[in-house]
């Protein structure tokens, strides 16, 4: 979410003519869907026509983060409003204020979308931009973790993010808040992976706009950088990684980088903004390989990098998704009905970088494990 505006920036390649459009039917909402660029028949600025279509009309989302619980899936993502704040390179025109859960039993059927689940004035610590959340399940709890900002004003006159966690009895929510942000957790973008031992780990951090820059040492710098990160020919900035108590509610280590590595072992630097860290950490495991994904920003890639373990480090592998409609690339993974899905998100139904819809594809493995990359565009 939330950086330096390149306006629109879509995918140029074509794919095959054959490739099909994964159809969703849309919440109902009366007769808005008729006002908005939606259907088949649809198309970008450019002409082209889009790979697939919003799981829902009826209100803006982003950044979707969706999970199989009890056979069903649900998608937590942030619900975008319309603001009249001018777009920036720190994101302020992302000024979400609550969450509401999508819900389906299989993609492609109906999808339903849920009462707020959690709103920020509900949240005792937060102020305001209740931006990507992430969810998970243990022992007949649902925990919402979410990233937003808190009461102590920055040189820019906002305040520090913080990652809170709410719980609920049901995946749909209401949740209710704990009092206080994660104690350590700073910067945005939670994804929770929980392995097969049981051991659930967070993953979390964005640079520019998400602050990821100002903790270089561990401890905030309310004076640092808010773009330029001065690190073009270093490694570049990691996301951030933390074993989660069995509590699920606090971290049970210090967070530790996440190291992306290319193809000699060398880490990736901070100039090549291709396929460095920017923010949206999804981790998922296939076979014995751990797959650790992550947008670029500014250059609109969503990535993917493998590893042997949670931890790594992961060896940059290539592209999953090219630029999509608009400037933020936000995504999950899934499995679910024997295939698996790349959940992410345009701006089809309003051409404004702060309205987006999220959207589903197929992804596909090659028998080496690779992931073939997706256009987000059919021509």
């Amino acid at each position: 979410m939330r950086s330096r505006l390149l306006l629109l920036c879509a995918a140029t390649a074509i794919v095959s003519a054959s490739a099909a459009v994964i159809a969703q039917t849309p919440a109902k909402h009366g007769s808005k869907e008729a006002k908005l660029n939606y259907g088949p028949n649809a198309r970008s600025p450019e002409g082209k026509r889009y790979r697939s279509q919003p799981l829902v009309t009826s209100i803006y989302t982003a950044d979707p983060s969706a999970h199989v619980f009890n056979g069903n899936i649900y998608v937590y993502p942030s619900h975008d409003i319309e603001v009249a704040t001018p777009d920036d390179d720190l994101g302020n025109q992302y000024a979400m204020r609550d969450y509401r859960v999508l819900s389906m039993d299989r993609v492609g059927g109906p999808v339903t979308v849920g009462p707020i689940a959690l709103d920020v004035k509900d949240v005792p610590w937060a102020s305001q931009q209740m931006w990507a959340p992430d969810a998970a399940y243990k022992s007949g709890t649902y925990y919402l973790y979410f990233p937003a900002r808190d009461k102590q004003l920055d040189k820019n006159g906002l305040g520090t993010f913080r990652i809170g966690v709410a719980t609920s009895k049901s995946p749909t929510g209401p949740f209710k808040a704990d009092p206080k942000p994660i104690a350590g957790s700073y910067s945005m973008d939670p994804a929770v992976f929980t392995d097969a031992d049981g051991k659930s780990y967070m993953y979390f951090g964005g640079i520019w706009g998400g602050q990821l820059q100002r903790w270089k040492d561990g401890t905030f710098d309310p004076n640092g950088s808010d773009t330029d990160l001065m690190q073009d020919d270093k490694p570049a900035i990691s996301g951030r990684i933390a074993r989660l108590n069995a509590d699920m509610k606090s971290f049970a280590e210090t967070p530790r980088d996440v190291q992306i590595l290319d193809e000699s072992g060398k880490p990736v630097l901070g100039g090549d903004h291709e396929r460095r860290f920017f923010e949206a950490s999804w981790v998922f495991k296939r076979g014995n390989t751990y797959y650790y994904t992550y947008s670029t920003g500014d250059t609109h890639f969503l990535n993917y990098a493998t590893g042997n373990n949670p931890y790594g480090p992961f060896t940059y592998r290539g592209h999953i998704l090219k630029p999509v409609q608009g400037w933020t690339s936000h995504h999950s993974i899934i499995e679910h009905g024997g295939k698996w899905w790349l959940f992410y998100a345009d701006t089809q139904l309003s051409n404004k970088n702060h309205l987006r819809n999220v959207k589903v594809t197929e992804l596909k493995f090659a028998p080496d494990g690779s992931i073939p990359t997706i256009d987000p565009f059919l021509n």
